[in-house]
């Protein structure tokens, strides 16, 4: 007491003496308990009245040394449900529920307010309260009305109950000491009672039930009310019946659910029914809640209704207001909301219903940063411990600051600060974090149009007219030739809008969008280039507002966009058909800078986990989304110049290689799923069948649009039936399951085709068997493959597979590859070959030069390559450890077969003529050059040919 104002003492002691006169059994108690008694009298009106009216109350929690244990929603549910049972009118339950809530609240509020309890605990208890109570009420009234009413079934027989959906901090678990309780009712099929008086319908009987329950929480009596309930959340609101059937609610947040509906129903949870149901509700819900796209739109509502609070917070003259004034708890609970609405359809991990849980989502997924994140949580749990301590003053709803004396002095003793001005200015300095924090995340519900010319927001109002955009255009201040070169695309661009359907929140947004993007295209210094790109890829998205307003709220996302586009023609084309890609955009650290191509298996992994499994489409869309969004990262740093031409190829192989092993698991599950595991295999780990990787993906050298060449090998010895319920032969298996393969890399979803697979360099070609024995594989390489085939085999290696496969085909390529040749018939093959692939392949003319079949170009000096190895694996065995050609020529150098000089040359124009056809895919040119473009001198290829080789026939 020593501690405590003169003030707080005087009150104190004038409580204590109103105690003592309604129970002289006080004094009784031990001199530490009176003054505790009396510190709690001092701190809190609430907990003094409570203690005077009900003196058992205070012996109870005295002698339980109830504030010292942890608060039991098991025990109090079981307690409740006891007095309850004994009661046989609503009158009666009331007291009963009423005086439950009482007690439980005097422990909440005497323990924050006297002994610094942890706010985050506080939440819980009392949201638990609030459903044992809520749930207690509920099975006690559903008896009753029952015995009325009968029984309410489904049209098969099936006895329905009542769903009760908590809403706000409620359903997210984080109620306040006074707050309200916003509820939902609705229940599973509609249908009638049965053994009642009389039958009435289901809908009938649960709002009757309803109102009930409604009554026996929020009504007034002696007792108080134990909560007010707010039922406004329901479909169609006030005038939207008090319960609907389970298919009325699915179809009314189809098709009339509003944006604020989305934001209230992020912390939707069902309160008195099975964890099934509530799952259940969520999967409901989650098309309508979270997108599967990132979802712009939901900042703009939220600024709406941030805006909106404000404008009511000055109205009513509310002043210091820690939940609506700025940067109060609704900005952080905005700023958490905003980022789930905006991304949890992707990243399921942010759909938390309560805010401390997805704040931690949101720091892991990188979508904030850890200061952005700790600043948040310690500010919440500040604002939520001072908003507790204002409410439990007096069990009064209030979120705003004390102005008179006496509170303001509870509230510092609470809050454990020296005074008033002390306190102030700690909580001032939390409100200007969290407002900081909100203006960055959320931002005002304002345009931003500092950069934009008004000149061409004239330019979009021309609309689909040449000579009105001729005329706007020659307002601005931009060169004659640039000024003509625009009207094409954005005359097609605009006549585009102008026949489509955007609706009214497209076309708002394209009024913000387009004037921004004009500005910022004209300013580009490739905008002739840049321009009709982006507008085509804006013709391709126009109808999906979510991409629109992704770039209108993020400036830095759409200078990335134009970036891009300048830099590939072919990465423009591909945001066009996959504008999920543009997602990626947001945050340049990650688009700039791939990740370690070893890490590629563990992020589909991981990017996988977030598909249901046995949803085969969704799985095959998830691994074409997954490589398109590899690819778009490995373009981004390859124009921005971070990665090199060989750099790039990795990052490639690697995409391939990952999902290419994902694939193949897919499909070993589904088929040993029908059929079982082939007989010969003694382990669930093992597999009996591996990929073989040749061309560009064996060499490590994939580019964008690369086939992948793959030959599938497999060891099963026996025609001995597979373990499954539908069993067939083991080899059959092996068979089925390449087939498979093929389907989920081949079949076009929403995103395109994975890979296309080319198995022609199989055994026997297309007519061969699609897969093969690797002993079959070693016979038909060692007696009838073609010189073209074993040259193939150099670029070959296992890509996926048991180890003892991998360590029989590494056996088998080398036997191959080591075989003695003589030079002058391997050269004339190899020559004969090459000349019969210029005749058929090549697209050189007069003018006109082919990057890969062209004399010298990318083919000569793979073959240079192959040959070498042949030539001379027999003589040096290491030759036959590589797969890239790179690497070749450098050995071959430190073996003496090449020259130093030559082996640098044939390396640095292979890279050359590499990074040509490169650059050509990336602005979706073919490999044909013009010959006056083209000035690599590729004569010294041409004479290494001459000097190992017999001349190219033509």
């Amino acid at each position: 007491m020593t501690n405590l104002d003169p003030s707080l003492r005087s009150i104190a002691e004038k409580s204590w003496q109103r105690l003592v006169a309604k129970d002289p059994s006080v004094l009784e108690l031990s001199a530490d308990q009176q003054q505790q008694t009396q510190i709690a009298f001092a701190m809190s009106d609430f907990i003094a009245e409570t203690c005077i009216s009900r003196p058992q109350y205070l012996h109870h929690i005295l002698e339980q040394q109830s504030l010292d244990k942890p608060w039991q929603a098991k025990q109090q549910r079981e307690q409740l449900q006891q007095a309850l049972s004994e009661q046989i009118n609503d009158e009666g339950a009331k007291v009963i529920i009423r005086r439950a809530r009482q007690q439980s609240m005097l422990i909440f509020a005497w323990r924050e307010l006297c002994h610094n309890f942890d706010v985050q605990q506080s939440m819980k208890d009392i949201s638990d309260l609030a459903q044992v109570i809520i749930q207690c009420a509920y099975e006690w009234l559903f008896e009753r009305c029952k015995i009325e009413s009968g029984t309410p079934l489904s049209k098969e027989g099936v006895e329905q109950q009542l769903l009760i959906i908590g809403m706000g901090k409620l359903g997210g678990g984080e109620l306040n000491f006074s707050s309200d309780i916003d509820l939902i009712f609705c229940f599973g099929e509609n249908g009638e009672t049965k053994g009642g008086r009389r039958s009435i319908a289901n809908q009938q009987f649960f709002i009757r039930l309803g109102q009930r329950l409604i009554q026996l929480l929020d009504q007034k009596t002696a007792d108080g009310f134990a909560y007010r309930v707010d039922m406004r959340l329901r479909p169609f609101g006030d005038s939207g019946p008090l319960a609907v059937s389970y298919a009325a609610l699915e179809d009314y947040y189809q098709h009339h659910g509003r944006d604020w509906e989305r934001y209230a129903m992020v912390k939707a949870r069902v309160l008195n029914s099975e964890v099934e149901f509530d799952q259940q509700f969520r999967d409901l819900l989650r098309p309508f809640v979270y997108r599967r796209y990132i979802d712009f739109s939901a900042i703009q509502s939220l600024r709406a209704m941030k805006a909106s609070i404000r404008s009511e917070v000055r109205r009513k003259g509310l002043k210091d207001n820690i939940k609506l004034g700025s940067g109060g708890i609704r900005e952080i609970e905005f700023v958490v909301q905003a980022f789930q609405l905006v991304r949890a359809g992707r990243e399921p991990i942010l759909s938390s219903r309560s805010l401390l849980p997805t704040l931690t989502a949101l720091e892991s997924t990188g979508v904030m940063s850890s200061d952005e994140v700790a600043l948040l949580r310690s500010s919440y749990l500040y604002l939520r411990r001072v908003e507790n301590i204002l409410q439990q003053i007096g069990d009064q709803q209030t979120q705003s600051l004390p102005i008179d004396a006496i509170n303001q002095q509870r509230l510092v003793q609470a809050m454990q600060c020296q005074d008033w001005p002390d306190f102030y200015q700690q909580l001032q300095t939390v409100l200007q974090g969290v407002a900081q924090v909100f203006a960055h995340a959320v931002g005002e519900d304002e345009t931003e149009q500092s950069e934009v010319c008004t000149e061409y927001e004239d330019v979009w109002h021309s609309g689909a007219d040449r000579e009105a955009l001729r005329e706007s255009l020659a307002k601005v201040d931009l060169d004659p030739a640039i000024s003509e070169s625009a009207i094409d695309p954005l005359y097609h661009l605009f006549h585009a809008i102008e026949r489509r359907n955007v609706g009214e929140r497209g076309r708002q947004t394209l009024e913000r969008l387009i004037p921004m993007l004009l500005f910022r295209v004209f300013e580009h210094k490739d905008c002739q280039l840049v321009l009709p790109r982006i507008t085509s890829l804006l013709e391709s998205i126009m109808s999906r507002t979510a991409y629109l307003e992704l770039l209108t709220e993020n400036p830095a996302t759409l200078n990335q966009l134009l970036r891009l586009c300048a830099g590939s023609q072919m990465l423009a084309k591909k945001l066009s058909r996959f504008p999920i890609l543009l997602d990626e955009l947001l945050d340049p650290k990650l688009l700039y800078s791939p990740a370690d191509p070893n890490s590629y298996p563990d992020q589909l992994r991981q990017f996988m986990l977030r598909v249901p499994v046995d949803d085969m489409e969704q799985q095959m869309e998830a691994h074409r989304q997954f490589k398109q969004i590899q690819q778009l990262r490995i373009t981004a740093a390859d124009i921005a110049g971070a990665l090199p031409l060989m750099k790039v190829s990795d990052h490639l192989t690697a995409v391939a290689q990952a999902i290419i092993s994902a694939v193949v698991e897919l499909a070993w599950q589904q088929m040993i799923e029908r059929y079982g595991q082939p007989a010969h295999l003694s382990s669930p780990e093992q597999r009996g069948f591996a990929v073989i990787a040749y061309g560009k993906i064996g060499g490590f050298e994939t580019g964008y649009g690369s086939d992948l060449d793959l030959v599938f090998v497999h060891d099963c010895e026996t025609n001995a039936p597979t373990l499954g319920e539908k069993p067939i032969e083991s080899k059959q298996f092996y068979i089925k399951l390449a087939q498979r393969i093929m389907h989920l890399c081949s079949t076009r979803t929403s995103s395109g085709v994975l890979y296309e697979l080319d198995m022609r360099l199989r055994p026997s070609g297309a007519s061969g068997l699609l897969v093969i024995h690797v002993d079959s594989f070693a016979d038909y390489q060692n007696q009838e493959a073609w010189t073209w085939e074993h040259q193939a085999l150099v670029r070959a290696r296992p890509i996926y597979g048991d180890q003892s496969l991998f360590e029989r085909f590494a056996s088998i390529r080398h036997s191959v590859l080591s075989r003695p040749r003589l030079p002058v018939e391997l050269g004339e093959e190899v020559s004969k070959m090459r000349a019969k692939m210029r005749k058929h392949l090549s697209r050189e003319t007069d003018e006109i030069f082919d990057l890969k079949h062209s004399a010298g170009g990318m083919v000569d000096i793979e073959f240079i390559a192959q040959y070498l190895v042949l030539a001379n694996t027999a003589q040096h065995e290491q030759l036959s450890r590589w797969t890239d050609n790179v690497r070749i020529f450098e050995h071959c150098c430190e073996l003496g077969l090449l020259s130093e000089q030559d082996a640098q040359f044939l390396i640095q124009r292979y890279l050359d003529v590499r990074d040509e056809c490169h650059r050509q895919a990336l602005q979706g040119n073919s490999r044909i050059i013009n010959k006056q473009d083209f000035s690599l001198d590729l004569e010294p290829v041409k004479r290494i040919w001459e000097q190992l080789l017999p001349p190219i026939e033509h």
